[in-house]
C-alpha cells in the first residue's frame, strides 16, 4: 500500500476547506483512504493530466474539489486540493 506525504500547502489548502465547509472533512479523509488502497478505484475518477501538468494525477473529492497528486511505486505525494479551477 503506497504511503501518502502531503505537502505543507496540501495540508494549508484542506484545513482551509474543511475550515469553510467542516463536512467536507469526511469526505476528504474517506477519499484519502480509498486513494492509499487504490489510486484508480473508481469512485476517486482518478485521471492523468495533461499539458504542464502532465507528471500529475488528480481525483475527486466531490462533484467540483479535486486532490492533484504525483503517484510512485510506494508514495503517492499530495500536491493540492481544491475546487476544479483553484487547482488547475
Amino acid at each position: 500500500m503506497p504511503k501518502l506525504i502531503p505537502k505543507n500547502s496540501f495540508l494549508r489548502q484542506s484545513s482551509k476547506i474543511t475550515k469553510k465547509s467542516p463536512s467536507l472533512e469526511t469526505k476528504i479523509l474517506k477519499a484519502l483512504n480509498l486513494l492509499r488502497e487504490n489510486p484508480f478505484a473508481p469512485p476517486l475518477k482518478t485521471h492523468k493530466l495533461s499539458g504542464n501538468l502532465s507528471d500529475r494525477y488528480a481525483c475527486s473529492v466531490t462533484d467540483d474539489i479535486r486532490i492533484v497528486f504525483t503517484l510512485s511505486d510506494d508514495t503517492i505525494r499530495l500536491l493540492n486540493i481544491g475546487s476544479h479551477d483553484e487547482v488547475y
